[in-house]
């Protein structure tokens, strides 16, 4: 959540940043937030003041009334304990439901201002009628829709051979490099509670996305809220910072478009895999490392060897939780548009607040960390992206070189048995 301190010395900075994203028109309660921190100002003295008298009346040899004034101080002490908890559930509340701030480089508006700042490799050109990724994974066997409806329903998939292999291959290149680049590997669980759902900004806002168990554990949307929630409640030493972190895991969303065509197959569905890299670091040294995230992850899906573009996000189109996101986003030539496979974002120390992430300098000071996360990838629509894109004239499927290492088949090519 955002710093009240900075609600109230920059109000109008806030203002303004915040309706970038939301809207001219949009009452932020910018106001109502301050005074309601006014209230909480004003109780407290008072508490204290109240405390401190019930104690000297405590060191004195009671007598009646002096009995009489304790049990009265007790019921102040009681009524402006409940009238402070209250003001600061509201105060936590509209807090809460503010998004972030956005960094200044970030435009106004909605997708429609996304701008495009890198493009890598061509758009493939065929010399045969191309097929789309759902009839050349039908064709060739290797992922299987029919049957996943059958057991779970419309935007499920299963894997078959080669496909899950591919897949498999997919996710192990992922894990290997970013091995490399010194993250600490976890495999997180998969289900969390109502209090990482806050800490990571998907409530209140976000409850109707997720799926949740009737033990109120919901199956997590993205590795990034296990990882964002890792080191809740503690006070991390400065000098262990950054703390580099990925993690693998699949997805569960409710959303799963329309069914539109170009959302097809794999483009959109309940359930995907994702590794996610997350980081926390000093607040001075992120956009330095929002910068060497994005060239890994650049680099990644350049080693696949597929068209792909990088957009800047409008404000509108960036995560509530997030002051700026970069989208890497596939090339899928049978919708003839590109499909985002990776998000690259800082939320500054808006989720740390929420998380109650700390960090302790070598003065003894505390302060918030910002943490960073990207995916890195997810796998639902590279998979589109390697059949539609490296498809042959006779409807086999060219692997990727990165990612023949990780195939237990000394294969080029994925074809018809």
């Amino acid at each position: 959540m955002l710093d009240i301190k900075k609600i109230r010395e920059d109000t109008k900075a806030v203002e303004l940043s915040l309706k970038k994203r939301v809207g001219k028109e949009v009452d932020l309660n910018l106001d109502k937030i301050i005074a309601l921190d006014d209230d909480r100002k004003k109780i407290i003295p008072e508490l204290e003041n109240l405390k401190s008298t019930k104690n000297k009346l405590s060191k004195v040899k009671p007598d009646e009334a002096t009995i009489k004034s304790i049990k009265e101080t007790n019921i102040s002490i009681k009524d402006l304990e409940n009238k402070l908890n209250l003001v600061e559930i509201e105060l936590k509340d509209k807090l809460s439901a503010l998004p972030n701030i956005v960094a200044d480089d970030v435009v106004a508006g909605g997708k429609e201002n996304n701008q495009v700042i890198y493009t890598f490799g061509e758009k493939p050109q065929f010399s045969f009628e191309a097929k789309n990724h759902v009839d050349l994974a039908e064709d060739l066997d290797i992922i299987d829709y029919k049957r996943a409806v059958k057991m779970s329903g419309a935007g499920f998939w299963a894997y078959k051979g080669a496909g899950a292999l591919l897949e498999w291959a997919l996710l192990s290149y992922f894990i290997s490099f970013h091995h490399k680049n010194n993250y600490t590997f976890l495999i997180p669980p998969f289900l969390l509670n109502e209090t990482s759902a806050y800490s990571s900004g998907h409530l209140p806002k976000f409850r109707e996305d997720l799926f949740w168990t009737e033990d109120k554990l919901c199956l997590n949307p993205t590795a990034e809220m296990m990882l964002g929630n890792y080191h809740r409640d503690e006070v991390l030493k400065e000098e262990d910072l950054p703390l580099k972190y990925y993690a693998y895991s699949p997805c569960f969303r409710r959303e799963a478009g329309s069914y539109r065509q170009e959302e097809r197959g794999m483009i959109r569905g309940h359930q995907f895999n994702k590794v996610e890299l997350f980081q926390y670091t000093k607040p001075e040294n992120s956009w330095i490392v929002f910068d060497e995230m994005k060239d890994q992850i650049v680099k990644l899906l350049e080693g696949l060897n597929l068209h792909f573009q990088i957009s800047n996000l409008a404000a509108g189109d960036c995560s509530s939780a997030m002051a700026k996101t970069v989208d890497l986003e596939v090339w899928i030539p049978s919708m003839g548009i590109y499909k985002e496979v990776s998000s690259i974002s800082n939320a500054l120390d808006y989720q740390a607040r929420r998380s109650n992430i700390r960090v302790k300098d070598s003065k003894g000071d505390i302060y918030f960390p910002h943490t960073l996360n990207g995916s890195g990838l997810a796998t639902s629509r590279l998979i589109p992206a390697i059949l539609e894109q490296n498809q042959q004239a006779d409807g086999s499927i060219k692997i990727p070189e990165v990612l023949k290492p990780f195939l237990p088949l000394d294969l080029d090519v994925i074809s018809k048995k």
